[in-house]
């Protein structure tokens, strides 16, 4: 194990975000030369408070079963080639979740019953930051083809991951993206402070020279049919993603400058990388309010702050969560917790426990103002207090409220695949849909979810689309497709 008392000797520290005054000036990662370089002073201190512990909660609190306690040892010994190697053997891409999951991990971690948890993701991409300032991290080209074709339908994390996993086991895999380079959300969703692009640029880099091809631009399910992907390829995969915007149709929808924050993120993206984009929706000068107070809230607010926005301010119908575990949440499971995040200490206020009844206009058919009105739980109800209503000015309105499931038609309609229940495309115990050799993984067939997730669940489906192709399987597959998470 690593050191038997680093967890008594040393307290928990996170690598430190450049001054706030400094990161609101530049799209840079708020972490100078990135979280993973930021961490290195007191990487061994952080990776010796593993205990190594008997029963590793840690791994059931991650859907990759990262060998946690094995890299965090090799990490304090020094061994960083060793790391990386234990670290790919579960997670395709760890820079990816080391900087973007929320870290179940931590909050499953034994140390974490009375003790700060030990910085599990910030350890993972030190290991991975490192590797690639090493040149460790290389392309893994099959030895062999199989002959066999997939085509995989979408690049964002799952897509990624089931491409990779089926390249490396010798099939000839082509990526689809309807956007006009790979990545997905990844790429357009993640603002650059929080992930810089470089870090999806060279997995595809790695992921070509591997063998993958990438079609981007094509808009599968009309320039190219579901029948036609039938026809090119052995199997196809799905891993579209859950992309179907939750709206509010509150009185005033229609007005000006209300706008979906999937509309507005990826502009401020391709701004930020040095693009051009007509009719930027921009919140310079502006009084902003963000509806919905999740990670893509957040991603607004900071975005928002480096756009010379006049005010932000974040809405939640739901209570703020306390500081501590709540009672109903016990260890290890994933607590719902007041957490600050990045852009939340650059500005804007956090409001909670409201509800927005009205957007307000001017004469020129923008929004001006949102009506508001606090709302609290009567009978398990969430119910409008009576005299609390008031109004808030806003000439920019984001909607940050999440998603509510995959577009069903076009492709999935062309291909035939059944829906579940919740209106995400079905499938069985191997990731295949109610259509021979169409595969689902992602969030198209789980919901909304996680980064981690989509790695896992993209891992997984590789495993059943090479033992559809081949008859069996030595890749992994670390989830069951409806697995459920012992965190929430």
């Amino acid at each position: 194990m690593a050191d038997p008392r680093g967890f008594m000797k040393y307290p928990r520290q996170g690598a430190e975000r450049r001054p706030v005054e400094e990161r609101v000036k530049d799209w840079n990662e708020v972490y100078p030369g990135g979280v993973g370089r930021a961490l290195l002073p007191i990487i061994s201190e952080q990776a010796g408070r593993c205990m190594d512990c008997g029963i590793p909660f840690c791994h059931s609190g991650c859907p990759l079963g990262n060998l946690i306690p094995e890299w965090n040892d090799l990490v304090w010994r020094d061994d960083w080639d060793e790391a990386i190697d234990r670290l790919h053997k579960t997670n395709n891409f760890p820079e990816f979740t080391g900087r973007l999951c929320p870290a179940p991990c931590e909050t499953a971690c034994v140390v974490g019953i009375n003790r700060d948890p030990v910085t599990i993701k910030n350890v993972e991409v030190s290991i991975i930051d490192k590797a690639w300032d090493r040149h460790n991290v290389k392309p893994e080209p099959p030895e062999w083809l199989t002959g066999k074709t997939v085509a995989v339908i979408g690049s964002g994390p799952a897509g990624l991951a089931v491409a990779q996993q089926l390249t490396r086991a010798g099939h000839t895999v082509a990526v689809y993206e309807r956007d006009d380079k790979p990545g997905g959300l990844l790429r357009y969703g993640i603002p650059e402070f929080k992930m810089e692009k470089v870090q999806v640029d060279r997995r595809v880099d790695q992921m070509k020279r591997e063998g993958t091809v990438f079609r981007t631009g094509v808009r599968v399910g009309e320039s190219l049919t579901g029948a036609q992907l039938r026809d090119r390829y052995d199997a196809v995969v799905l891993a579209i993603g859950s992309t179907v915007r939750r709206d509010l149709p509150a009185p005033g929808r229609e007005l000006g400058g209300i706008h979906q924050a999937m509309d507005y993120l990826p502009q401020a993206n391709r701004v930020a990388l040095g693009e051009t984009v007509d009719g930027q929706i921009l919140a310079t000068g502006k009084d902003v309010v963000i509806i919905g107070g999740g990670d893509t809230g957040a991603d607004c607010l900071g975005t928002a702050i480096r756009q010379g926005a006049r005010s932000v301010t974040s809405l939640e119908i739901m209570p703020q969560p306390g500081e501590d575990r709540p009672e109903n949440q016990p260890w290890p499971t994933y607590p719902m917790l007041f957490r600050i995040a990045s852009a939340h200490e650059e500005g804007g206020e956090r409001v909670y426990s409201v509800s927005t009844q009205e957007f307000l206009g001017d004469d020129e058919g923008q929004v001006r103002a949102l009506r508001i009105v606090e709302v609290a739980f009567v009978d398990g109800k969430l119910t409008e207090k009576a005299g609390t209503e008031r109004e808030i000015p806003a000439q920019l309105v984001l909607f940050a409220m999440g998603f509510t499931g995959p577009e069903t038609g076009g492709l999935v309609e062309q291909l035939g695949c059944e829906l579940d229940e919740r209106g995400n495309v079905k499938r069985d115990k191997q990731y295949m849909s109610s259509v021979d050799g169409v595969f689902v993984a992602g969030d198209c067939g789980r919901g909304q979810s996680l980064i981690v997730w989509a790695i896992a669940e993209g891992r997984s489906a590789a495993a059943g689309v090479d033992a559809y192709l081949t008859g069996s399987t030595a890749l992994p597959a670390p989830i069951p497709p409806n697995a459920r998470p012992v965190v929430v």
